[in-house]
């Protein structure tokens, strides 16, 4: 590969002799018929591949590891390869970013009004809305809406929705027993079918005329919870009841998923003992109950003391949806500030990180393509000018399946801010450079003259 595109090279510049290519016997002249003509150059155009790299940046893998100065190159939307030297195929689209750095897009565990107001994504969502420009200058490149995640692909819908739904919302409350105790009875009874299930699928192979147990009256959200088909999310935020999830969750072997657990330190232990994960607010805040002597309400350190008892912990803000008013930095387009705060709170930058990348893509079941930058994954990330976790950094340019979606320069929104120097010859690097350069030689020809 390495030889073949350094010849190309070679004979655009025109530095190969035509005297040292081999020589066959070939006719002056071809006819060829030009619809067939137009046919192969259509279905080559087709069959070509679409490359895009980014190059001479700090690329921050989201494991952990840096590379300085390095390259990425993607074929097709998929990361092809991730290094130094990389040899390019002459088609392909480069964007340079030397002095900048290069992340995995965030990945919002919740949003709200990204892709419109109806449940199907693919019919409502409006590309070109200002709500999906505000979020991928916040560095978000995929987002959960409807219990489905979908990318923000700025100008086309086509490969929106990367998965069907992987959750489903359980109610699950002291405020209300009544409900406690029916879900109870769900699951005993989701319980008791598969077991049935499990032993029919041996006796079966003795006896054929056996007939499969009945799913008559069984809930199918709790089925599809014990048979890990989709992960179970609750909303809790009290000890009590974070207790009473995991306990449910240990006792019936799935793992939940708690959004809010703002008492989850005081339980971390146990959280982490059923294997939850945990959608937390660092900047909740909620006061101790005088009533009681145990400890109680919000702290800046629940991030940290759960991630520490093996709780996979997701970042979310208060608000889902994106704001231009209201309260500065509580909205989605601010993860990497409340994803600080929990830095604050004794959380490590790097499990803060992936609080807005990996996990929410493992909760979303999209984890094999998105949240970290590996070969393979789709090209999803972000280039910045800083530290992504600085909240005086900013997104210079993101990319969603190896496609620029936003560019800093061109949006009114963050454009007159630090501006890019000119210097930065990222956007007119998309350019063939040949063409500049015999355009230039024909102005200073022009001048001469």
């Amino acid at each position: 590969m390495r030889s073949k595109w350094i010849r190309q090279t070679a004979l655009g510049l025109g530095l190969v002799s035509l005297f040292s290519l081999p020589v066959t016997a070939q006719p002056l002249y071809t006819s060829v018929d030009d619809d067939d003509e137009e046919e192969e150059e259509a279905d080559s155009e087709e069959d070509s591949p679409e490359w895009f790299a980014v190059v001479g940046a700090d690329i921050h893998d989201g494991r952990g590891g840096v590379l300085r100065g390095a390259s990425l190159l993607a074929k097709d939307g998929k990361i092809e390869e991730i290094g130094y030297d990389l040899v390019l195929p002459e088609e392909t689209e480069v964007l340079d970013a030397s002095g900048y750095r290069v992340y995995p897009g965030l990945v919002a565990v919740k949003s709200s009004g990204l892709f419109g107001g109806s449940t199907d994504l693919e019919d409502s969502v409006d590309p070109f809305n200002q709500d999906m420009v505000l979020a991928l200058a916040a560095g978000i490149t995929t987002a959960e809406q409807s219990n489905q995640a979908a990318k923000l692909k700025r100008g086309e819908i086509e490969g929106l929705v990367m998965n069907p739904k992987t959750s489903s919302s359980i109610s699950f409350r002291s405020s209300d027993p009544k409900g406690k105790r029916t879900q109870r009875e769900r699951f005993a009874a989701a319980a008791a079918y598969l077991r049935a299930y499990r032993q029919w699928e041996e006796d079966v192979k003795k006896d054929k005329e056996l007939k499969e147990p009945s799913k008559s009256g069984i809930d199918s959200t709790a089925l599809a919870v014990l048979r890990a088909e989709v992960l179970p999310w609750f909303s809790a935020d009290e000890r009590h009841d974070l207790l009473e999830i995991a306990r449910l969750a240990q006792e019936y072997g799935f793992r939940p998923v708690i959004e809010g657990c703002g008492e989850g330190w005081t339980v971390a232990d146990e959280l982490g003992r059923a294997g939850a994960y945990a959608v937390v607010t660092p900047r909740y805040r909620r006061a101790r109950s005088e009533n009681l002597v145990r400890a109680g309400g919000s702290s800046i350190e629940n991030a940290a003391k759960l991630h520490a008892a093996g709780v996979q912990v997701a970042i979310q803000p208060a608000s889902t949806g994106v704001s231009l008013g209201g309260i500065v930095g509580r909205d989605i387009m601010h993860l990497t500030i409340e994803a600080g705060f929990a830095i604050r709170g004794g959380l490590s930058e790097q499990a803060a990180f992936e609080a807005i990348t990996i996990v929410p893509a493992r909760l979303l079941g999209v984890a094999h393509r998105v949240g970290t930058l590996e070969v393979g994954k789709d090209c999803d990330l972000v280039v910045t000018d800083g530290d992504i976790m600085h909240y005086q950094t900013f997104v210079q340019w993101a990319v969603v399946d190896g496609k620029e979606v936003y560019d800093k320069a061109d949006e009114l929104f963050f454009a007159h801010i630090r501006p890019r120097p000119e210097s930065s010859i990222a956007p007119e690097s998309k350019v063939d450079p040949g063409e500049e350069v015999v355009e230039e030689i024909e102005e200073v020809k022009e001048s001469a003259d």
